[in-house]
């Protein structure tokens, strides 16, 4: 017997995917930014793979990759959902925390897009914003998400907002002929 997976059967960290006939299951804000969370963690091993390597182009394919993917999700986070977290739970700090990190590791990745991959200091930089990055996410998900689970945010709507929003900032990107997230 084939059954429907409504929205109400659906797990709350169930995320975005695509099916073999290439249609979308709705998806879980948290669940949507964990995915996003280990996409970005497997780009920075990657670049550990290559990092003392004189293999340029593939460390400056790589750190963009890694800049463009961290600049949508901080945007996703910034535009729409720090805020409603913020709403609806009692601890500003760790909201405000967040979004120090935000702008401490949007300044990690500015230095990094101006730098050429042969520059010295390139790998280090990278490598840097992946142990910054990698503080923030464990810090992200044991103590916000953990406490945004528990409030009456609609996460599946968030999600779906989300999603709009990161398929506008893609097509923005790609419209333009770059991955560089500054334009």
């Amino acid at each position: 017997m084939l059954t429907t997976n409504t929205p109400a059967k659906r797990s709350k960290t169930e995320t975005k995917t695509e099916t073999k006939t290439g249609t979308k299951t709705p998806q879980d804000a948290i669940g949507m930014l964990t995915a996003d969370h280990k996409k970005v963690k497997k780009l920075f091993k990657e670049f550990e793979d290559v990092a003392d390597s004189k293999a340029t182009a593939s460390k400056a394919e790589l750190a963009e990759k890694i800049c463009m993917e961290l600049t949508t999700h901080a945007r996703l986070e910034e535009e729409i959902f720090y805020p409603a977290v913020r709403k609806a739970i009692a601890d500003n700090r760790l909201m405000n925390e967040a979004e120090v990190e935000h702008a401490s590791a949007k300044d990690l990745i500015a230095q990094i897009q101006a730098l050429p991959a042969s520059d010295p200091m390139f790998a280090a930089k990278v490598t840097v914003l992946g142990e910054y990055i990698d503080h923030h996410v464990k810090e992200e998900e044991s103590e916000m998400f953990a406490q945004a689970r528990k409030t009456k945010l609609d996460m599946m709507a968030l999600g779906e907002e989300m999603m709009r929003r990161k398929e506008e900032l893609s097509a923005s990107n790609h419209a333009e002929g770059t991955g560089d997230p500054r334009h």
